[in-house]
């Protein structure tokens, strides 16, 4: 299979892309996703192919075109809600929370919600406390939805085809810090990557290290430097929330013996807590140390640049926690 390098937010739009011209029955809706070609440049092009009946420029009002993109999937198309910062997705909860996840359920299956709802996360910009948070835990939450954290172009690219695909709803969420700056091989050919499927992003005997996307290359990053000391890190990368693949993560955690979950979302309640508690109830056993999550701290997130790398899961917080636990 023959590959190319994208970047992060390339990957996002290949898929987009490919899935429109595939399927007149896909659609993107969102703030400047058309004209403007998406604040992060992840429709670049779209509009100039499908125009504005099939890419929508739409108000400010992540209520009205969540929920509109919510009523098409009832009526038969595919419509992908770009809501620019997830934060905002709390204008939305009803549409998503009340709406989205529970007519398929209610209707006894007569009724299906294909929509793929993209949402940024992830602190790192200096966007203040508003714009810069990571809740990929609330949808994960709720029965009925899944729940996408891609961390590579490959997977971005395979998941988001996949969730465009799906018959039910999706949040996909994207990390701002990797839109340009993190780059990998891309299939030309087309692929899917199945959601509930983990990824072992390095083999290693001494500690698991669960970790979900831009996390996954602080933990990689760490990897790295801990095997010059004889010292190794297995990476799984859940790639998806809901559903999480369990059976990989247990089995990587009866092999090292070790657990340490890093994700960007809060500490309490968090998408570590569900992986901690998913290893607790499998593999208690075969521990031999306390597992620990690497979190942001139950804060805002702070506007000032160190207090905001302060709050964010480093390489230096892991590089610690595996010292003190071997």
């Amino acid at each position: 299979m023959s590959t190319r390098e994208l970047t992060f937010v390339d990957a996002i739009r290949e898929a987009m892309l490919e899935e429109m011209r595939r399927d007149p029955a896909v659609f993107l809706i969102g703030e400047d996703v058309g004209l403007a070609d998406g604040v992060f440049k992840a429709s670049a092009g779209l509009y100039a192919e499908f125009g504005a009946q099939r890419v929508w420029d739409t108000p400010i009002s992540e209520e009205g075109f969540t929920g509109l993109g919510v009523g098409a999937a009832l009526a038969g198309a595919r419509p992908i809600v770009e809501i620019l910062f997830g934060d905002f997705s709390a204008l939305a909860m009803d549409a998503i929370v009340n709406q989205a996840a529970k007519l398929r359920y209610m209707t006894g299956g007569q009724a299906r919600v294909p929509v793929t709802i993209r949402l940024t996360m992830g602190a790192g910009r200096s966007l203040a406390a508003q714009h810069s948070q990571s809740l990929q835990a609330w949808f994960a939450h709720i029965p009925g939805l899944k729940v996408v954290l891609p961390s590579t172009p490959y997977d971005a690219k395979g998941l988001l085809k996949t969730a465009i695909r799906d018959d039910n709803p999706v949040l996909f969420f994207e990390d701002k810090l990797m839109y340009a700056p993190v780059k990998g091989p891309v299939p030309e050919e087309e692929y899917l990557i199945p959601f509930g499927r983990a990824d072992v992003k390095r083999s290693g005997r001494h500690v698991t290290v669960v970790a979900t996307a831009r996390m996954v290359h602080v933990a990689l990053e760490a990897a790295e430097e801990l095997a010059a000391q004889g010292v190794e890190l297995e990476v799984v990368d859940p790639r998806t929330v809901t559903p999480l693949d369990r059976e990989t993560i247990v089995s990587s955690v009866r092999k090292t013996k070790h657990l340490i979950a890093m994700d960007q979302g809060y500490h309490h309640c968090g998408v570590a807590a569900e992986i901690v508690a998913s290893v607790a109830e499998s593999a208690f056993d075969y521990l031999d140390a306390p597992p620990v999550r690497l979190t942001a701290p139950d804060v805002p997130v702070p506007f000032a640049p160190s207090l905001e790398g302060a709050i964010t899961p480093s390489k230096a917080a892991l590089l610690a926690a595996v010292q003190g636990m071997l």
